[in-house]
């Protein structure tokens, strides 16, 4: 059982993973009320946090009232590190998460994210120097290694193990592989089956369905999953595998239900974000809310055009009609 702010208690939680210009504090509340039972910030640089960048703060802003502040950092200098963490906690953060496992070119190559994947000792060191720092509970999130001639996962989490991190998240790529390729489970669970490791273990990758949120449970034995970019536009896939851990059966969400969600999700985001900004913002949306639809596409090219919020309320109108009337 996982003991951690907001999570005591539930059994196999479902967790929102951390996804740099989606997990806004926007998009959270829309995981959150759909069924998500705790969701992570985007990540924020250390040295930005240290240095008081205004940005840095904005990512730090819960989706709601009730919602566990789940913060994550990252960098590859622990002093840098441990400090931004503690302006987290100040801030509200109830949990610091590190990035251990962003594999995008620009982050690896300052050091940063995966890249400390070729330097465990030095994960081990900014991990043990963050929990040392702070009085809240420290995670981590990695991946299984830098490329399949370095699979280093049951290392690296011994080792955030012994330097104190309450729960480790597993993604099962390498950083080589980027988001190619498929996600390895049996991996995942070889690192979970590990006597050594006592702290739980969050499995990541691929599920995008109930059926394979049970199969990795049942057969991997993870204490529970993150789910990211199958998220995006999906919201309801959340209460969708609740359903399925309960037996119960799984409901899909209706064309109104998804025009409903996406309304709320562009009228949060530009009171959040201004007209503008929240208008442009929401284009990487719009066409996972509504993926699978036939012959969406002139609706999908007026979507990515649109300049103004009333606009885009005309065409989800017509989008609801136009179907409804088939």
């Amino acid at each position: 059982m996982i003991n951690l702010p907001g999570l005591s208690g539930i059994e196999r939680p479902v967790i929102l993973a951390p996804m740099e210009g989606i997990t806004d504090h926007t998009f959270r509340r829309i995981c959150l009320d759909a069924g998500a039972d705790a969701g992570i910030s985007e990540f924020i640089a250390a040295e930005a946090l240290v240095r008081l960048v205004e940005k840095s703060f904005r990512k730090m802003e819960p989706a709601h009232g009730h919602e566990i502040r789940w913060v994550q950092i990252f960098g590859n200098n622990p002093d840098a590190v441990s400090r931004a963490a503690i302006i987290a906690e100040e801030n509200g953060a109830d949990i610091i998460d590190l990035n251990f496992g962003c594999p995008v070119k620009k982050i690896v190559h300052k050091g940063n994210g995966a890249a400390l994947l070729k330097n465990l000792p030095l994960m081990q060191q900014i991990a043990t120097a963050t929990v040392a720092a702070v009085s809240v509970p420290v995670t981590a999130k990695t991946r299984l290694g830098w490329d399949f001639n370095s699979l280093v996962a049951t290392e690296a989490a011994l080792r955030l193990q012994d330097a104190g991190i309450r729960l480790l998240t597993l993604h099962g790529r390498t950083r080589s592989q980027q988001y190619g390729g498929v996600a390895d489970w049996n991996a995942i669970a070889e690192v979970k089956n590990n006597q050594a490791l006592s702290i739980p273990l969050i499995g990541n990758g691929d599920i995008d369905c109930a059926e394979k949120a049970i199969n990795v449970f049942d057969r991997c034995g993870v204490d529970g999953i993150m789910i990211g970019r199958a998220s995006i536009g999906n919201p309801w896939l959340f209460a969708q595998i609740k359903m399925a851990l309960q037996g119960k059966k799984v409901i899909l969400p209706t064309l109104a239900q998804k025009i409903e969600v996406c309304k709320k999700h562009l009228s949060d985001s530009i009171v959040q974000k201004g007209e503008k900004r929240g208008v442009l913002e929401m284009r990487k949306h719009f066409v996972h809310y509504f993926r699978g639809i036939p012959d969406f596409k002139p609706y999908k090219l007026a979507l990515l055009k649109a300049v103004c919020s009333e606009e885009i309320e005309v065409i989800l109108n017509q989008i609801e009609a136009s179907y409804n009337a088939h």
